[in-house]
């Protein structure tokens, strides 16, 4: 089945390193104009959007702090100024902070993961929403993870936000529904970024990991992008308020298929 996206327009938050570039790389593939946001790596943007355009895309790099409410705005702006306006938000931007129990954690780096991954994206699904309500369509893609539902000692900040983005997808759904708009988390479990190379670059470390996961391997981005693009299609138009995995088995709790 080809899943085509021709004409929709979508925004990427943190679209210009790992899975956010995986997803706006699918999206363009699929038709869609994608508007890529960056905080830092400007380079990196920009060279995603030309690789995007090499392949006869459509894609802008925009720069905006998504923990910066006003920020946000104006990147909304920018975008609809181009492009009369957005069908897509996908919220990927996200920090996990450093490692430090709940006792030993500095308050500023705590509150700035929360400020990044649960305020950042409600300011940016406020501003999709105020597009999108009016013209009664379009899709909300929160990127969330396995750590809304599983503990993480260390990073208590990073689960907690996480676990709310999941409450906020449920709640921005019910609310929009009526309007004809669909709000959803997709949740990856151990993806293959450079971002977490300490893990799965490190024999010990991965086959750690590997035990945790029962398909036994960890995960593309485009594996996840791929999902994205089907629940941004009309394909799952029927699908609104719910997270859905994508972590070979994370959370099916591995461990429990030894007994209990």
């Amino acid at each position: 089945m080809n899943i085509r996206l021709d004409g929709k327009r979508a925004v990427v938050t943190g679209g210009n390193s790992g899975i956010g570039e995986a997803i706006a790389v699918c999206l363009a593939e699929a038709g869609a104009r994608v508007a890529i946001n960056y905080v830092a790596q400007p380079e990196a943007a920009h060279s995603l959007v030309q690789r995007i355009q090499e392949q006869r895309g459509i894609a802008m790099a925009v720069k905006a702090d998504v923990s910066d409410p006003d920020a946000i705005a104006k990147m909304f702006e920018s975008i609809e100024a181009a492009w009369g306006g957005i069908d897509i938000l996908v919220n990927n931007a996200g920090i996990d902070g450093d490692r430090a129990f709940g006792w030993e954690t500095d308050i500023a780096a705590w509150r700035k993961v929360i400020e990044v991954n649960l305020l950042g994206a409600f300011y940016c699904a406020r501003e999709a929403l105020q597009r999108l309500v009016p013209q009664k369509s379009g899709v909300i893609l929160n990127i969330s993870s396995v750590h809304e539902e599983i503990a993480w000692s260390g990073y208590s900040a990073y689960t907690a936000s996480k676990a709310a983005v999941a409450m906020l997808t449920k709640t921005l759904a019910q609310e929009a529904a009526p309007h004809g708009v669909r709000v959803l988390s997709v949740a990856p479990g151990a993806i293959k970024t450079p971002i977490n190379r300490s893990v799965w670059g490190d024999p010990g470390n991965l086959q750690d990991l590997l035990e945790k996961i029962p398909l036994k391997r960890i995960g593309d981005p485009e594996e996840v992008a791929r999902l994205v693009v089907v629940l941004a299609s009309d394909l799952a138009s029927y699908v609104t308020g719910r997270t859905i995995f994508v972590d070979g088995g994370m959370t099916d709790y591995p461990d429990f298929a030894h007994g209990g």
